[in-house]
């Protein structure tokens, strides 16, 4: 790529610009949007994979681990963010994240293809962690690669609004995992899911990677990184110049400590740990969460947009820290309000709540041995339904005894909510996806104005990808962890525990943001 580009780009009229950019929009759009999908896929389907991919024996476990290897791909996509930041400084942003899309499609296609624990015992976990892995490299790489094209052809007083549209694809990637996940359950039966249709989601993944790599593969070189590269002012060593020189690792440091920290725990907090919270903990069936969850990012989207637009008019940090504040507030009240929704003993008491119960025993045979599944089903007067079974393992001389007691019962309950209850459910997630907007939907045009053109590209990634790949990503593991914790030593609000984390690594980034970061940037670099 030449500075002709350059040059022909920058003698354009506006309304060939505002053509111009929409197609780099709809290209960079797509890729991302889909990269995001192909990342939260795993996390959408992780109640599903965590009796696939490890030991069945004990279900906590099992979802413990399954988050962590879900967190593992987070864990890494700071070393992405060095790899392909490095290779999109020096050779170009356009080739960098056609690699980055080809990496995750193919890793996400082969989770798909992983026989389970059953079949090939550990070497599951550990072919799933390794593509994991893979995935969490590739999305590294990926994100600031877009981010840093579409803010090159922006021009600075829009650069909020264009950049906006790169920010809503995170949230669209989850809803559709979420979408495809419903359009596979509703196609089959649940036997048929819980056997193999659980794979399909992945599998899919390909055929929307191909699309978008042909799409991509026509787009030219942005016109920033093209002039840099032609008057040969590009860097030689990005590494070096952005984390050894003291002027640009300070606002590395910035864009982590005072923004992108506080972003990341925010949101996964009001999308990924607001769905684990309405399944693990409020045992809503996961099919009405799946819903539930699709209808409050449908709703929420928009408003990526318009802070973004927003930001261009009253500058980028007044509206994160704002956002930031008020979650760091409303947190508690919310997931709260939440629990307290599906209100079990209120409903048995009210009005002679119970409608109807129904229980029935079935029993499997285990070799001598047999499985007693007690299913029970209550409905309650406003439409609540119940269903809880407890399995108990059961010999010819009775129970069956472990460390001289008889072995637990192994008990599972989806609650099926009613309407009025759910809309309220869905009220709720999305005042939790209006913060994520705030926080998410101007920080790539933030993050790119903090640093030159020649050093853009490793400089954003990094910070990005550690604020939401670590302090982010590891969110649904503590607050699970915190959660257990609070259980087990018989708190009272247990259920909020998991909260303290988001809340304290927003409140540090909040006191940093306010102190040390400025309100516009967008004068700069450029």
């Amino acid at each position: 790529m030449s500075e002709q580009h350059h040059d022909v780009y920058e003698n354009m009229t506006d309304k060939q610009k505002n053509r111009t950019i929409w197609s780099v929009i709809t290209a960079s759009s797509l890729g991302t949007l889909i990269e995001w999908y192909d990342f939260y896929i795993f996390g959408s389907l992780a109640v599903v994979l965590a009796t696939k991919f490890f030991p069945a024996d004990n279900p906590t476990a099992a979802f413990l681990s399954t988050l962590a290897t879900f967190a593992a791909g987070f864990v890494v996509r700071p070393f992405g963010a060095l790899f392909f930041g490095r290779l999109g400084d020096i050779i170009g942003r356009k080739y960098t994240f056609l690699v980055t899309l080809l990496i995750m499609g193919f890793s996400t296609f082969l989770i798909g293809c992983i026989p389970g624990y059953e079949t090939i015992g550990f070497m599951a976990p550990v072919l799933v962690l390794i593509l994991r892995l893979l995935q969490g490299l590739a999305l590294g790489g990926e994100y600031g690669g877009a981010a840093t094209y579409v803010a090159e052809y922006s021009q600075p007083h829009r650069r909020g609004y264009w950049t906006s549209w790169i920010q809503t694809t995170a949230t669209a990637g989850l809803f559709i995992s979420l979408i495809v996940i419903l359009i596979t359950k509703n196609t089959l039966s649940a036997e048929e899911f819980d056997s193999w249709g659980w794979r399909v989601p992945f599998w899919i993944s390909i055929l929307m990677v191909g699309v978008s790599y042909f799409i991509r593969k026509n787009m030219k070189e942005s016109p920033l990184f093209a002039k840099a590269k032609s008057e040969g002012k590009t860097s030689k060593n990005p590494l070096k110049e952005s984390f050894g020189n003291k002027f640009n690792f300070k606002f590395v440091l910035l864009a982590l400590f005072g923004a992108a920290m506080g972003q990341g725990v925010i949101w996964y907090t009001g999308q990924f740990y607001a769905m684990s919270f309405l399944q693990k903990v409020m045992n809503i069936n996961s099919m009405q969460v799946d819903y539930l969850m699709a209808t409050a990012l449908l709703m929420g989207t928009p408003f990526f947009v318009f802070f973004g637009w927003l930001s261009d008019k009253i500058g980028r940090k007044a509206i994160m820290m704002t956002g930031m504040l008020v979650a760091i507030l409303a947190y508690r009240p919310i997931y709260d309000a939440m629990y307290k929704s599906v209100n079990i003993e209120a409903k048995t008491v009210a009005d002679n709540g119970i409608k109807e119960t129904r229980v029935a025993a079935i029993h499997k045979s285990i070799a001598t041995d047999s499985l007693i599944t007690f299913h029970k089903e209550t409905i309650f007067t406003d439409g609540t339904l119940i269903k809880k079974d407890s399995i108990v393992h059961w010999s010819a001389a009775g129970p069956v005894m472990k460390d001289g007691k008889a072995e637990e019962p192994k008990v599972s309950t989806a609650i099926t909510l009613n309407n009025d209850t759910r809309w309220y459910l869905v009220f709720l997630v999305f005042i939790q996806v209006i913060f994520v907007t705030m926080v998410y939907g101007p920080i790539a045009a933030f993050l790119v104005e903090m640093f030159p053109v020649r050093i853009r590209y490793t400089s954003m990634s990094l910070p990005y990808h550690i604020g939401n790949g670590v302090f982010g990503g590891l969110l649904p593991a503590v607050a699970t962890y915190l959660v257990t914790s609070g259980k087990d030593a018989g708190h009272a609000t247990w259920y909020l525990e998991g909260l303290w984390y988001p809340i304290g690594v927003a409140a540090v980034c909040l006191v940093i943001g306010l102190i040390y970061l400025k309100n516009k940037n967008n004068n700069i670099h450029d």
